[in-house]
């Protein structure tokens, strides 16, 4: 099984829609999709993101499940530098959250006392309990950190989801801490991603990620990369710090 992690294309937080720029990378990813021998389409419910789906869904003629907990990963926490406003769980400063060496642990990343106070761990229970749920259904039971498969399949999935939630999906499949995947990665504004499964003994199924945060769609049609992904590049540059 294939399964595609299509982040949302630029987006406008405020209104939780596309940018024009964004109906722009949403529309190119489309003829992307196109290609692709696509066997079940989800979404999140969150309007960026469903805007995003909706060009691929015309172009294909299909239809999509709106699933709950694919929106956006959303605890909200108050930062050691910033302890007056909330910010999202995994907005931190690389000075502060890498001196905790419980954020690079699987089993306890979110033992920080911050993250205890906005809990987190109950958030990412919900959203690994679900996606193991999901993942069941479609033939693959999740066990010792490996998947037991059920009803093995060449199916590809399709989540049109966030930047945030799309590296607590990998940090399941994987076993590994989101943190370094939420600081030490970006996944540009419709990114793919695609995870398949490994049989190397029958029965017993590993995720491994085949492409991470592709963009050549952007790139075929000359259409430069957003963005709404990253930080300023030094210090001094105009770009959110």
């Amino acid at each position: 099984m294939r399964i595609v992690i299509v982040r949302h294309g630029d987006p406008d937080y405020v209104h939780d829609a596309l940018t024009e720029k964004g109906k722009v990378e949403a529309e190119l990813l489309s003829h992307r999709m196109e290609k692709m021998e696509i066997t079940e389409i989800y979404q999140s419910p969150l309007g960026r993101a469903k805007e995003t789906a909706s060009y691929t869904l015309q172009r294909l003629h299909r239809s999509a499940e709106t699933l709950e907990w694919l929106k956006e990963f959303d605890p909200r926490i108050i930062r050691p530098d910033k302890l007056i406003r909330k910010s999202v769980a995994w907005d931190w400063l690389p000075q502060d959250w890498t001196k905790d060496v419980r954020f690079y642990d699987y089993d306890h990343w979110y033992d920080n006392d911050v993250m205890q106070r906005g809990n987190v761990k109950e958030r990412y229970k919900w959203v690994c309990d679900n996606f193991d749920a999901f993942l069941k259904e479609h033939g693959y039971v999740h066990e010792n950190n490996i998947f037991r498969v059920e009803k093995g399949n060449h199916d590809t999935i399709v989540f049109f989801c966030h930047f945030g939630l799309e590296c607590i999906l990998l940090s399941h499949l994987l076993h590994i801490s989101p943190m370094p995947l939420w600081h030490g990665f970006v996944a540009a504004p419709t990114s793919v991603t695609i995870v398949h499964t490994e049989e190397r003994k029958k029965g017993i199924a590993s995720f491994r990620v085949a492409q991470f945060g592709d963009i050549s769609h952007l790139y075929v049609a000359n259409e430069k990369p957003a963005f709404a992904a990253r930080f300023a590049e030094c210090f001094e540059d105009e770009e959110e710090h």
